[in-house]
């Protein structure tokens, strides 16, 4: 093990949150400036940019409750990013898949953050559509929430009982 891993553990991967972040902020930056708000942009079918602004959390929960709600998520946000990062440090051994399940959920929940904390809002600006069925928006930070949530659901079921059997065969 490197000197490196060996101080910081599974804290290294923490530039998949980075990387995230920075996509995020980045695509936000770019949908702000290139769609007027609710504007439609077909992509291809089934898949539309079309600028929101989502002041509630997931769905757009909470959305028109009168600004209190900014500063719950934000509250929540920021608790569940000081539980991953300690979650993160406190990992034994070689978990790079739920390392990476962990960096993807903390570097969205700092994407989503970030826009709360300055905006007031939530940036989204991903479409999908069936018929006049909508899936509400979402953003790249809301995507690497969900894949990393996925991962860390897979890591439970799967790769945690198979690194127990491991450990007992040892």
């Amino acid at each position: 093990m490197s000197a490196f891993a060996a101080r910081f553990g599974n804290l290294r991967w923490l530039w998949v949150s980075l990387l995230v972040i920075a996509l995020d902020q980045l695509t936000k930056i770019i949908a702000s400036n290139m769609l007027q708000m609710h504007q439609s942009i077909a992509v291809f079918p089934l898949f539309n940019f079309t600028l929101a602004h989502n002041t509630g959390a997931a769905f757009s929960f909470l959305s028109d409750a009168g600004g209190w709600q900014r500063w719950f998520f934000t509250l929540i946000a920021i608790t569940v990013s000081a539980v991953i990062a300690l979650w993160l440090k406190r990992l034994r051994g070689e978990q790079p898949w739920l390392s990476i399940a962990l960096t993807l959920i903390l570097g969205g929940a700092i994407g989503n953050v970030w826009d709360r904390m300055t905006l007031g809002y939530v940036i989204d600006f991903l479409d999908f559509y069936y018929g006049e069925w909508h899936w509400p928006a979402f953003n790249v930070a809301d995507s690497a929430i969900t894949v990393g949530a996925v991962m860390l659901a897979i890591d439970a079921v799967f790769l945690e009982k198979a690194r127990a059997r491991a450990e007992n065969q040892s």
